[in-house]
C-alpha cells in the first residue's frame, strides 16, 4: 500500500509542479517586499504555514478539476463505490486513501485557524466544501459521488484529531522549546527532510 501512494504521488507532484514554483514565488516575493517596507520581522514557521495552505487549496483545485479519464456515472448511494475496492489495491489506495489524504489536511487548518472545542465545526465545513467540489464536477465533465464526501469528511476528521493532538502535545513543552528560533531551526530540518524525499520522487526531471 505505502508503494502505490508513493507512486501516486509522484505520479502527481509532476502535475502540481507549475502550480506551486508560481504561486510560491508570488506570495514570497509579496511577503518580503511586505515585511521590509514596514521593517517586520520574518518569522519563518508562521509565514511558511501561510504558504503552505495557500499551496494546499491551489493544489487541491488543481486535482479536483483536472480531467483526465473517464470516471463513468455519478454515485447517489452511500458506500457502494467504498466497498467495491478490494483492500490494500491500487484502486483502493487511489480513491479511498487518497479522497481521506486529501482533505486530512483542510481538517487541520480549519481546526488549527478556528481552534473549535467540538469536531462538528470542522466536520460540516469539511462536507460544505466536498459537496461544492462534487458539484462542480458534475458540471466540467466529471462525475457526482456521494462516496467521496464521505472520505473526504472522515479526512476532515482526522485532520481534526491530527490538530488535537499535536496541540495537546505543544500545550506540554516547556517555554524554551515554544522560541521562534527553536521552532524555526525544526522547521528548517523538515524542509530538508522533504527536499531530499522529493529528490528521490524525480520530480525535478520537469524540468528535462
Amino acid at each position: 500500500m505505502i508503494k502505490i501512494l508513493h507512486n501516486m504521488i509522484s505520479s502527481i507532484l509532476p502535475d502540481l509542479l507549475p502550480v506551486i514554483i508560481i504561486i510560491t514565488v508570488i506570495a514570497c516575493s509579496l511577503r518580503i517586499a511586505y515585511l521590509i517596507k514596514h521593517h517586520q520581522k520574518l518569522v519563518l514557521y508562521k509565514d511558511l504555514y501561510a504558504l503552505i495552505f495557500i499551496l494546499y487549496i491551489l493544489c487541491l483545485f488543481e486535482i479536483v478539476t483536472f480531467q483526465d479519464v473517464n470516471y463513468g456515472t455519478s454515485n447517489y448511494i452511500p458506500f457502494k463505490e467504498i466497498f467495491r475496492y478490494n483492500f490494500g489495491s491500487r484502486l483502493f489506495v487511489k480513491n479511498i486513501v487518497g479522497n481521506i489524504l486529501m482533505f486530512l489536511p483542510y481538517g487541520y487548518f480549519v481546526s488549527d485557524f478556528l481552534k473549535p472545542k467540538k469536531v462538528w465545526i470542522t466536520l460540516m465545513l469539511t462536507i460544505l466544501v466536498s459537496t461544492t467540489i462534487e458539484i462542480v464536477q458534475l458540471n466540467i465533465g466529471r462525475t457526482f459521488d456521494i462516496d467521496d464526501i464521505i472520505l473526504n469528511a472522515i479526512g476532515g476528521i482526522i485532520g481534526y484529531l491530527l490538530y488535537v493532538g499535536i496541540s495537546s502535545i505543544t500545550n506540554k513543552l516547556p517555554e524554551a522549546l515554544k522560541k521562534d528560533s527553536v521552532i524555526n531551526f525544526i522547521v528548517v530540518i523538515i524542509i530538508l527532510i522533504i527536499l531530499i524525499y522529493a529528490s528521490n520522487l524525480n520530480i525535478m526531471n520537469f524540468f528535462s
